[in-house]
C-alpha cells in the first residue's frame, strides 16, 4: 500500500494570506468625507443655479428686454425689471461661484489632503502598515484630480449653455471677451483646479502645517492665475485691425494695442478717437496719421487663446506633481539615503 504524497512545507517565515495593504481609495473618501459632501453640495448648487439661468431666467429677462425695446423711449415704458435685475445678479454670482472653485480645491488641498496628515502623523502610520509613500501620495492625487476634472468641467459646460442662451437675446449679457465669462465658458478654470490640486499637496508636504499650507496654496494658485492672465493675450498672434481715421479705431476682441499708422508704417500713439473733432484732426494731422490700428483677438481666437493657457496650467500642474514626489522622496529617505521613513 503506497503512502500518501505529501505537500511541500511552506517556506518559514511566510504567512498563509500574504499582508494586504489598505484600501487607500476607500480610507480616502472616509477621511475627506466632510469635504467630499461640501464640494458635492457646492457643485449641485451652483449647477442648479446655472439651469435656472440658462432656461426661465434668461426666456424672462428676454421677453424683458424685448418689452423694453417696444416702448421706443415712451414715457410711460411697461417691462419686467426685476427679472433683467435678477438675471444679471445670478449670472455674476455663478461667474464668482465657478471662478472661485479652484481656489477652493488649492484651499482643502493643502490644508487637508496632505497638510493635516503630515501635521498629525497620520501620514508616516500608513507608511508603516504597508503603503509606499509614493502610493500614499498618488492615491491623494489620482482619485481627487479626477473628481475635480469632472466636476469643474461640467459646471464649465452648464456655465456655457448658460450663457449662450441669452447671446443676441438679452441687451446687457457679457460679451464673450468681458475676462470673467472668458475664463469660466473655457476650459482655464479645469486646467487651473487641477493645479491648485497639485500646489495644496506640494505646500503640504512642504509646510507639514495645515493652516500655512492651506494659505500658501491660494497664494500661489493667485499668482499662477495672474502670470496667465497677464501672458494670455500675447500667446496667440494678434489681428490688425485698421481704419479710417474718420471712422476711428475697429475691432472687436480683446484688444492687446492701438495706434495710428503714419505714412512710413510707423506706429504711434493715438491723441484722440476721432478724425471728425476738429482739435482731433488737427493732432493727427501733425503727427502725419493716415490711419488708426488695433491689435485685437477675435472671437476665433478663442479656444486657440483657451487651449494654449490651458496647456500652460497644466504643464505647471505636471512640474508641481514631479516637485511633490521629489519633497516626499527626500522627506522619507532613511538616514543612509534609503527608502523607508526618515
Amino acid at each position: 500500500m503506497t503512502a500518501a504524497p505529501t505537500l511541500p512545507a511552506a517556506p518559514a517565515g511566510r504567512p498563509d494570506h500574504p499582508h494586504r495593504p489598505p484600501r487607500q481609495l476607500r480610507w480616502l473618501l472616509r477621511l475627506h468625507r466632510p469635504a467630499v459632501l461640501v464640494w458635492t453640495a457646492f457643485v449641485l448648487v451652483t449647477g442648479a443655479a446655472l439651469l435656472w439661468l440658462g432656461g426661465p431666467l434668461t426666456d424672462a429677462s428676454a421677453a424683458a428686454w424685448k418689452e423694453y425695446n417696444a416702448c421706443a423711449f415712451a414715457e410711460r415704458c411697461s417691462y419686467d425689471q426685476d427679472a433683467i435685475v435678477r438675471y444679471k445678479d445670478v449670472y455674476s454670482y455663478t461667474t464668482i461661484a465657478l471662478l472661485a472653485a479652484p481656489f477652493l480645491v488649492a484651499a482643502w488641498a493643502g490644508g487637508s489632503l496632505t497638510g493635516r496628515e503630515t501635521e498629525s502623523g497620520t501620514a508616516r502610520l500608513a507608511w508603516t502598515q504597508g503603503v509606499t509613500p509614493a502610493r500614499w501620495l498618488a492615491a491623494r492625487l489620482a482619485l481627487p484630480a479626477v473628481l475635480v476634472a469632472v466636476s469643474t468641467g461640467l459646471l464649465v459646460h452648464l456655465h456655457r449653455l448658460a450663457w449662450t442662451a441669452g447671446e443676441g437675446r438679452i441687451d446687457t449679457a457679457k460679451p464673450w471677451y468681458d475676462f470673467a465669462t472668458f475664463y469660466a465658458n473655457g476650459t482655464v478654470p479645469v486646467a487651473l483646479a487641477l493645479a491648485g490640486l497639485c500646489a495644496g499637496a506640494l505646500e503640504g508636504l512642504l509646510l507639514r502645517r495645515s493652516l500655512a499650507a492651506l494659505t500658501t496654496a491660494t497664494v500661489v494658485l493667485g499668482g499662477l492665475w495672474a502670470t496667465v492672465h497677464t501672458a494670455l493675450p500675447h500667446l496667440w498672434p494678434t489681428v490688425t485691425r485698421v481704419s479710417s481715421l474718420r471712422n476711428g479705431p475697429s475691432g472687436t476682441g480683446i484688444t492687446t494695442g492701438e495706434g495710428v499708422l503714419t505714412a512710413d508704417g510707423d506706429r504711434l500713439t493715438a491723441p484722440c478717437s476721432s478724425g471728425m473733432i476738429p482739435g482731433c484732426r488737427t493732432e493727427l494731422a501733425d503727427l502725419g496719421a493716415v490711419n488708426f490700428y488695433r491689435d485685437v483677438h477675435p472671437v476665433a481666437h478663442y479656444w486657440p487663446l483657451q487651449l494654449t493657457a490651458s496647456g500652460v496650467l497644466l504643464a505647471v500642474a505636471a512640474l508641481l506633481v514631479l516637485a511633490a514626489f521629489r519633497v516626499l522622496r527626500l522627506r522619507t529617505a532613511g538616514p543612509a539615503g534609503k527608502g523607508g521613513p526618515a
